[in-house]
């Protein structure tokens, strides 16, 4: 019965629609927030989920065949997966940057409720006097009560946020001198493949943000995660329209940034590669054999290589940023159309709609740091991965053979105009 019931009320949505009165299309656009955003966003959570358990199943599976000589990474505490290793390093940390993290959820609330409280009960009030459980307060004394506690929890909430960044970086260069301990450990003790020219890149640039991502790997998806949900219920509490019109735009952007991420991937996986290659070219070109150009001319085309990848880099990312920047800046367009016709039909108070602009500023700063949270992740999985090949030899090659297969590379890069 709940299905059909459903059913109707979207027919008789359309069925507005179509007609084209004012009222009935906005009546309209109030069934369709309501009904078809949190369906479209748990087929889009759902599909996602599908997605990612296929590919994390057949990771898992290649994993196995092409690394199976990564027990020497393993032998120097290089564990596979790199929030094994930052929670087998850093867990009691860990534990203490999520209590601090879920202890924010509180004074943030209290950010977005007291303003409302000041717009209807303070500066709105009909009444000079107000009372409160017995105790009498002037209109201004209110204002001024409810003001401090306002400036309480703001400064409640920088502090913790303050505190929160401080000890994830402290938690980040702790882990990255022990990786970099570890890779010239394992470096040294397998016979020091590759050479100080793939060595120091290695151990300068691609250790230090998988390093650094230790303190954010766990307490970032649970403090923007919750600031996220405690956003989304304080605007469900004021109306669950308004609510549900913040959600519009998330089904889109579940859809169409993962993809565009994945991409990003791809390019920064062969930008390592094409760096490590580089740094043995250089490694060869202090010892050139008499009458050799071609070391020197594949060097040139490996350093044209790296910066197509790098431009090609740039354009997926902010193409990414602009469109999750578009998206984010259409969803007030319904906040203003509903929410205002809502004010005027006396279904919510003008100081709520206030409070959830006002939230919804915010909405999107914790969807935002989610996002790059997910492009962070991904790009650590991947250097992570590189320098635990590193270090096991699985991609060491000859100086030699790096110059041949350069060669080659930079022949067709010259030809081409």
């Amino acid at each position: 019965m709940f299905f059909i019931d459903w059913f109707h009320e979207c027919g008789h949505a359309a069925l507005e629609l179509a007609a084209l009165t004012s009222s009935g299309v906005l009546h309209a656009l109030v069934h369709g927030t309501v009904y078809g955003t949190p369906v479209m966003l748990v087929l889009s959570v759902t599909w996602i989920g599908v997605v990612f358990a296929t590919r994390v199943k057949a990771r898992r599976v290649l994993r196995e065949r092409l690394d199976e000589d990564l027990h020497r990474a393993h032998s120097v505490g290089l564990i596979d997966g790199i929030f094994k290793l930052i929670l087998h390093r850093t867990r009691i940390r860990q534990a203490v940057l999520l209590v601090v993290a879920a202890a924010a959820m509180l004074p943030l609330y209290l950010t977005l409720e007291i303003p409302k409280h000041i717009v209807n009960h303070a500066i709105g009030s009909a009444n000079n006097i107000i009372e409160i459980d017995d105790v009498a307060f002037s209109q201004v004394q209110f204002l001024v009560v409810l003001c401090l506690l306002y400036l309480v929890s703001l400064l409640a909430n920088g502090s913790i946020k303050y505190w929160l960044n401080v000890y994830q970086g402290r938690v980040g260069e702790l882990l990255i001198r022990r990786l970099r301990l570890m890779v010239y450990r394992g470096w040294h003790r397998n016979g020091r493949l590759g050479g100080q020219s793939q060595l120091i890149p290695i151990i300068v640039q691609e250790v230090e943000p998988v390093g650094g991502f230790a303190g954010e790997a766990f307490v970032t998806p649970v403090f923007q995660g919750g600031t996220f949900l405690t956003l989304l219920a304080f605007m469900l509490i004021q109306d669950p329209v308004l609510g549900g019109a913040a959600l519009l735009m998330l089904p889109i952007q579940l859809a169409v940034i993962p993809p565009l991420q994945r991409r990003i991937n791809g390019l920064n996986r062969t930008r390592v590669q094409e760096v490590r290659r580089l740094g043995g070219l250089l490694g060869e070109s202090g010892h050139p054999t008499p009458g050799s150009v071609s070391p020197l001319r594949a060097m040139f085309a490996s350093v044209r290589r790296i910066q197509e990848i790098r431009f090609g880099i740039f354009k997926k990312k902010y193409l990414m940023k602009s469109a999750i920047n578009f998206l984010n800046n259409l969803v007030p367009f319904f906040f203003y159309l509903i929410g205002g016709y809502l004010v005027i039909e006396g279904k919510i108070t003008f100081g709520a709609l206030v409070a959830v602009l006002a939230a919804h500023k915010d909405f999107s700063a914790p969807l935002r740091e989610l996002l790059m949270y997910y492009q962070v992740t991904e790009d650590v999985r991947v250097r992570y991965r590189e320098v635990q090949r590193f270090v096991a030899g699985a991609v060491a090659q000859h100086p030699l053979g790096i110059a041949r297969e350069a060669a080659g590379a930079a022949e067709r890069s010259l030809a081409v105009p």
